[in-house]
């Protein structure tokens, strides 16, 4: 995973929609590869085997290497595409989304499709949450107690995250911070112990924070 941050689906779920008497439903699922999607999308065409229509797009990979539309039927480049750009404008990697529609008996035309289905996927995002992911870099911080004090003051009024703190013969602080600050945060721990704490780094990690448009 690249050090900077992506964006995801929060979780899987679904939202729907009546457009001009047509049912619009909108499935989504985090995926992590086109195995995965594929098998997802084929799950929702056997759940709606009856529908008029199943149309998909994802976006899977770090580069967003794998990108796929489909608009099962629909007149080409009016439901498959727009779902997919909506995915791009968003910035979402490893998402896969199905919506099915029931036709309602009005014709939407062109326009109207991928005003349909592009918005259907929108407003379904809203609904199920966007997540910010960040890879973190872990440090620890051992001081003796007469540091506690002001070690803790210093990281909660900090940005980085206190994620812990153990109490032994000397006091541990577990502390994540962005992968890219990870030399100047260290650099700053250092300075606000003068040198007297024991720096450690360990592993990385993925947090994710819910994101607001």
């Amino acid at each position: 995973m690249s050090t900077e941050s992506n964006y995801t689906i929060k979780q899987s779920g679904t939202y729907e929609v009546l457009i001009q008497k047509s049912k619009f439903i909108a499935h989504f699922k985090r995926v992590e590869s086109e195995e995965e999607a594929q098998a997802f999308i084929q799950s929702i065409k056997k759940e709606h085997w009856n529908a008029n229509h199943n149309c998909s797009a994802y976006i899977i990979g770090e580069r967003n290497e794998h990108q796929k539309a489909n608009d099962d039927g629909e007149p080409s480049g009016t439901a498959g595409l727009p779902m997919l750009e909506v995915l791009r404008k968003r910035h979402l990697k490893d998402t896969v989304v199905v919506v099915t529609r029931y036709f309602g008996g009005i014709k939407l035309g062109g326009g109207g499709l991928i005003r349909a289905y592009g918005g259907t996927v929108s407003e379904g995002l809203d609904v199920i949450g966007i997540v910010e992911r960040l890879q973190m870099q872990q440090l620890t911080l051992t001081v003796d107690y007469t540091w506690i004090g002001k070690v803790e003051h210093e990281l909660r009024q900090s940005t980085y995250l206190l994620d812990d703190i153990v109490y032994a013969d000397l006091v541990t602080f577990h502390v994540s911070v962005p992968v890219e600050e990870t030399d100047k945060a260290l650099a700053w721990m250092t300075d606000i112990t003068n040198g007297q704490g024991k720096l450690q780094t360990n592993d990385k990690r993925i947090i994710e924070r819910d994101f607001k448009r």
